[in-house]
């Protein structure tokens, strides 16, 4: 069997300064972790270290080394060379790292985890899954083909590298089946129930489980140009809509315990359409631009406010209708202006009209065909030029928080309002002309009528007798008869 060592090595991008009485490990944003003072073993290893991998069992002879490698091992990696030749890094991605080799019997079904891939970072080929605390960087092609060679199932023995092997199984990058021959990525309850890109996602989108910056780090600031607050509206016809007053809809509204209490789902819709009037009232209310303001200087010096709230203020949701029935308003695509408070006619296809309206329909289990259907789209580069790590996450996040704003205003208003959960954005995109990469479909709203003699609407009280407790029953009951 082949020797195999385990030495520490500086990550990609890491570098070592010395001052006198002062080392300065600086990770690749320039964030230094310093070292003072420090003793001479520690010196003489950093000084090793500066100079390429210092294997494990020398560098972890000395006391204050492996004081060392404790606080800073964010910043190294663990080289794993067998016979001579390195085959992998292990870099830890978690403070808290789970990675001990195991021996894996020649005779083990063996494969890749569920949740592992590989990708090109920093001119390697990595192996990562969000399951394990360390990146597995595959320095060498026999590591490349073994994992390879992973993608199937194998017994131990037959891919020939036990030692390798044992490190992947360890890092939970490989997984070993059980007695019954299933594995655990598979077969475990909780997680069987993660889709592999959720999984990802979720791991990624929340600090934790990963050693990239994360959060409002502006990683593009000198580099790109960054999007306005407001996207300049496309040419085309369009029509004003109706502006509600503060007095009039203060004085016909519910209580927000009414309009939360009452919010309903509906899928059908009246014999009289919606009006061009109430639309125009509820687009009003849920997204125009009521603040804009530009600072004389700093990376987030173009201010915008609209009804609902953002991260950073970077309101880079917008909304498309297509109109299927709405009285005082022809059939068509618009998309809503939030300055100007209008509606600009983008696209009279009815084909396409008809597709982006069917596959609203079919989300909806055939429920609804819909009247009104508001598609939200994010400018993905207007949240990701902020916050690195967790763009994608914040819009979505922006897109529930839109989603609840209509709910309550439709609710307010006596309207029929329906959030579906599967949009298609590459039809959203051929129909509203856009960039997939740099504006998409993030989130679909239907909306029409309220039905006749339908018992849910936010007035009626028996709904409040389903809440268990007799005190808030009567309580919510005397609120909902003030309500009018």
């Amino acid at each position: 069997m082949s020797s195999i060592t385990t030495a520490v090595a500086l990550r990609a991008g890491v570098r070592v300064t010395f001052d006198d009485d002062t080392v300065g490990v600086v990770d690749p944003t320039g964030a230094t972790f310093t070292v003072r003072p420090v003793r001479a073993g520690l010196l003489d290893n950093l000084r090793r270290l500066a100079s390429g991998p210092v294997p494990l069992a020398e560098f972890g002879a000395d006391p204050g080394s492996r004081s060392f490698l404790d606080r800073a091992g964010r910043l190294l990696a663990h080289t794993v060379a067998v016979g001579g030749t390195e085959l992998i890094r292990l870099e830890p991605t978690a403070r808290e790292v789970t990675a001990e080799p195991v021996a894996v019997d020649g005779a083990a079904r063996v494969r890749l985890s569920r949740f592992a891939f590989c990708r090109s970072r920093e001119g390697a080929l990595v192996l990562e899954s969000p399951l394990a605390t360390v990146r597995c960087v595959l320095t060498h092609r026999r590591a490349r083909d073994l994992v390879a060679a992973l993608g199937a199932v194998h017994t131990a023995a037959d891919l020939g590298e036990p030692e390798l092997l044992g490190r992947l199984v360890g890092a939970g990058l490989a997984e070993v089946a059980g007695p019954d021959g299933g594995f655990a990525s598979d077969t475990e309850p909780g997680l069987r129930q993660w889709d592999f890109h959720d999984l990802l996602f979720h791991s990624r989108a929340r600090a934790g489980r990963y050693d990239d910056p994360i959060g409002g780090v502006y990683p593009y600031l000198g580099e790109i140009e960054a999007l306005p607050s407001i996207k300049p509206p496309p040419d085309g016809p369009s029509v004003p809509l109706y502006r509600p007053t503060l007095d009039e809809v203060s004085r016909s509204d519910p209580g927000l315990t009414v309009a939360l209490e009452g919010r309903r789902t509906f899928r059908q819709y009246g014999p009289e359409p919606l009006t061009a009037r109430q639309l125009g009232e509820f687009l009003y209310r849920v997204a125009r631009v009521r603040v804009h303001r530009v600072a004389a200087e700093g990376p987030s010096a173009d201010i915008l406010g609209k009804p609902y709230p953002t991260g950073g203020s970077s309101y880079e949701l917008e909304l498309y209708l297509t109109v299927r029935r709405c009285a005082g308003l022809e059939p068509a695509i618009y998309y809503y202006d939030p300055v100007g408070h209008r509606l600009v006619r983008i696209n009279d296809d009815p084909g396409i009209r008809d597709r982006m309206l069917a596959v609203a329909a079919n989300a909806t289990g055939g429920e609804a065909w819909p009247d009104v259907l508001i598609t939200m789209t994010s400018r993905f580069p207007r949240v990701a030029w902020k916050y690195q790590g967790i763009a994608y996450a914040t819009t979505l996040r922006h897109t529930g928080v839109l989603y609840q704003t209509m709910y309550l205003v439709a609710t307010a208003m006596r309207l029929a309002p329906c959030g579906i959960g599967i949009g298609d954005a590459d039809l959203s995109a051929r129909a509203f002309g856009l960039d997939y990469l740099a504006e998409s479909s993030v989130g679909d709203f239907l909306l029409g009528s309220m039905p006749p003699g339908d018992p849910g609407t936010w007035a009626d009280v028996g709904g409040w007798e389903m809440v268990n407790d007799p005190g808030w029953a009567l309580h919510a009951s005397a609120v909902l008869r003030q309500a009018g």
